[in-house]
């Protein structure tokens, strides 16, 4: 699978989807589009996947046409996110073509 990390995502996190081919929007000179231009560019760029903590992704996009599967995770401080990151990688692996799919992680004070 190729999957897009989108600007705030996590960057520690790349090495935890075994087996895919991680770009981040940086890497691809896309680190200043927009969610939609992004969305449009990486799915004509083949990839499968975008990872992103931007919530609002799902309200402010029309995704009902979108065959990129979309990955949604509320937290963007690694230290943060490091102990969930299975859930992160279990969302990853069930991803289907256009799915949309948010991981809440439950933060204590």
């Amino acid at each position: 699978m190729k999957i897009l990390f989108d600007q705030a995502t996590p960057v520690p996190n790349r090495g935890f989807p075994r087996g895919h081919l991680v770009r981040t929007a940086a890497q691809q000179g896309w680190d200043k589009l927009r969610n939609g231009d992004l969305l449009s560019v990486a799915e004509q760029d083949n990839f499968d996947l975008i990872l992103t903590t931007d919530r609002n992704m799902g309200y402010q996009q029309i995704l009902k046409d979108r065959k990129i599967a979309i990955v949604v995770i509320d937290v963007q401080q690694w230290p943060k996110l490091r102990p969930h990151v299975q859930a992160v990688v279990d969302a990853i692996n069930a991803a289907m073509p256009g799915s949309y799919t948010e991981v809440r992680i439950a933060l204590t004070k």
